[in-house]
């Protein structure tokens, strides 16, 4: 049995198995990099679902989170610490929003937009308590709580993690005319994804984000765009809702909010929206614990002096050039992206098994819905090393359609 082989048989033994992870078992990663227990070095094409655009390991945060868990990592928000402020102050500033409110991982964050919206509802829309309805998008992820699954229209998502939770009103992705039929006198919020990451990279037509900020102004109705994936660069702007300006009354966060060195979440929102939380109402353990606050200021801090976000958009676009160039277009349903936020779709069930060829020739991707592997590098990843892991996917990609 080799290393490799040892270690994910005392996986399956111990773990259970609600994942079918590739067969590469990983113990280093520096930068775009990751080394397995063979040793063998890998271009890291999925970024841990954009949760490490700053790179792994990026020397900056890693020396934050160590020198903060070295002097205090958390005390409950029963009492004050001195780093939550200034993470908080950051956040707010960096995303124009007045308040700031810290959890830990995305689908916390979700349900605490959720429930930020159905409050709202009630205290400043006047819709009953038990009433109030959220419009959601077909082929949404925003988590696996039994609440977010509830609004999910994948069956295996679903299967047998009822009774479901109601309030909830699925309308096509992008479209926009749809979502203004849904909503009704009882509606109090919109929960999109600008671009639906887990979906499969799924980009709206143009002008469709800002059609979305229009109705739901017009009808007094929250929106809420869960950044969870597309926020902090990915798709070329620090925010993807700014492709349109679309900003939205709630701003979810979460992935890249720490660099990938510690779960790190939020919800961000205006005086009104936010104040619907009292005393009593929510909370977290962990949310905003002093670890947590110090590795998300230096993680933001490399975001903004690396100047991410534009790195994002030129090498995203030149990584789409090549894809769209080279590879057979014909023999494939799409080649899109926005930013390094990229997908191939192809036209059979073959993504799984091109992922596993991929990952032989040492760039890791991952598969989604059976036909479309996703590419989303870290933001940081030089054009040289883009290129090269490009050089050794295309042909990988092109022989499977």
């Amino acid at each position: 049995m080799t290393l490799t082989e040892a270690h994910i048989d005392r996986a399956d033994r111990f773990g259970a198995h609600n994942y079918a992870p590739l067969g590469v078992v990983l113990c280093r990663g520096e930068g775009a990099f990751l080394w397995d227990v063979e040793g063998r070095r890998y271009y890291d094409f999925l970024g841990a679902y954009s949760a490490v655009s700053q790179g792994h390991c990026h020397p900056r945060i890693v020396a934050a989170l160590v020198e903060q868990a070295q002097r205090l990592t958390l005390t409950s928000r029963a009492f004050h610490n001195d780093r939550v402020g200034p993470m908080l102050e950051r956040i707010a500033e960096l995303t124009g929003f007045e308040k700031v409110l810290p959890m830990n991982t995305g689908a916390e964050a979700v349900e605490t937009a959720i429930k930020a919206m159905r409050r709202w509802g009630l205290e400043h829309k006047g819709v009953a308590e038990g009433d109030q309805e959220i419009v959601v998008a077909a082929g949404n992820f925003h988590g696996r709580t039994t609440t977010i699954v509830s609004f999910s229209d994948e069956p295996e998502y679903r299967r047998g993690f009822g009774p479901y939770t109601p309030g909830f009103t699925l309308v096509p992705f992008g479209d926009a005319d749809a979502l203004e039929r849904a909503i009704g006198p009882s509606t109090v919020g919109v929960l999109f994804e600008p671009v639906q990451g887990e979906g499969g990279v799924r980009i709206a037509p143009d002008g469709w984000m800002r059609r979305v900020r229009e109705i739901t102004l017009a009808h007094r109705v929250l929106l809420a765009w869960d950044e969870i994936q597309t926020g902090l660069g990915r798709t070329g702007r620090m925010f993807a809702f700014e492709h349109e300006d679309a900003r939205p009354d709630v701003l979810i966060l979460g992935k890249a909010l720490s660099g990938g060195v510690y779960p790190v979440s939020c919800v961000c929102a205006d005086r009104e929206v936010m104040d619907v939380f009292t005393p009593g109402s929510h909370g977290s353990t962990y949310g905003g614990n002093p670890l947590a606050a110090a590795s998300t200021l230096a993680a933001l801090d490399v975001i903004e002096d690396e100047g991410l976000c534009d790195r994002s958009a030129r090498l995203g676009a030149h990584a789409l050039e090549r894809l769209r160039a080279e590879l057979p277009l014909a023999r494939f349903a799409d080649v899109r992206g926005r930013g390094l936020m990229i997908a191939v779709e192809y036209r059979e069930r073959v993504a799984k098994q091109v992922a596993h060829d991929l990952a032989a020739a040492g760039v890791l991707a991952k598969d989604t819905h059976g036909s479309i592997v996703r590419l989303l590098p870290p933001l940081m990843i030089a054009l040289d090393d883009l290129d090269a892991a490009l050089d050794l996917a295309i042909p990988i990609l092109a022989a499977a359609a």
